[in-house]
């Protein structure tokens, strides 16, 4: 950014708040095939990841948690499955396009009674404090304007002692990887893009958003800086995804 009132919108610099909408009308325009796009764009790896993200949740049955940014709820129909009947898990996200897509998911599975659904800003998530034992935002702090008020957001609504789980893109760390990994997100994700999702652009601005976001050592530092006890992370793909984890004390 050069100054406080511009941010990033991909390389784009941007109006601090313009991004929210621009942002808005990427994941409109891709709803569609979201969840077709993700299989292609990572040859499956995306449900690798989440399974591994959802295998650290520690949550039990009874338990609640909250899935912000949570679009077509991958990670929000595990943790329902954890969680159990007596359990309770909200899905949020910014987009009604994409929760609209969650919620028919969710209930094309079965799940209801102990899952909501709920148009929410990460940034001021309208919940009450100490709400939830795990939170989890997945692929979507990336395209949060204001990441730091996000990461306090969801340290306030979690109870003492529950876990924030962000698993995200980041940077690659194996040797050679990521020339390879460039090449294949300028070129082939646009053209993945045009064809399967009839847009190009949103596409080139998810491999720009990624390069935009925070490497993992600096966002450790966001999250401890946002209060977060205990945070690490770690790294997975050669360091493609990172889940970074923090505990509220």
């Amino acid at each position: 950014m050069s100054n406080s009132n511009r941010t990033d919108f991909g390389f784009e610099e941007v109006a601090w708040a313009e991004k929210a909408a621009r942002v808005r009308a990427v994941f409109e325009s891709v709803a569609g095939r979201y969840d077709l796009m993700n299989d292609l764009m990572s040859f499956g790896a995306h449900r690798v990841w989440k399974q591994f993200t959802l295998s650290l949740t520690a949550l039990k049955p009874g338990m609640t948690a909250l899935d912000v940014a949570g679009g077509t709820g991958d990670l929000a129909m595990g943790l329902v499955r954890q969680v159990g009947k007596t359990g309770y898990v909200l899905l949020s996200d910014v987009n009604g396009a994409m929760l609209e897509r969650g919620r028919d998911r969710l209930l094309d599975a079965g799940m209801a009674g102990n899952v909501e659904c709920v148009v929410a800003d990460a940034e001021r998530l309208p919940f009450a404090d100490a709400s939830f034992d795990v939170v989890t935002i997945g692929f979507g702090l990336r395209n949060v304007t204001d990441k730091p008020a996000a990461l306090r957001s969801m340290l306030r609504v979690l109870k003492t002692g529950g876990q924030l789980m962000v698993l995200e893109f980041s940077l690659p760390t194996t040797p050679g990887l990521r020339r390879a990994y460039d090449a294949y997100s300028f070129n082939v994700l646009p053209l993945l893009g045009r064809f399967v999702a009839r847009d190009a652009a949103s596409y080139r601005y998810l491999a720009e958003s990624i390069r935009m976001h925070p490497n993992q050592e600096v966002l450790l530092e966001m999250l401890r800086d946002a209060g977060f006890a205990q945070a690490r992370y770690h790294n997975m793909s050669g360091g493609i995804v990172a889940l970074h984890r923090g505990y509220k004390i």
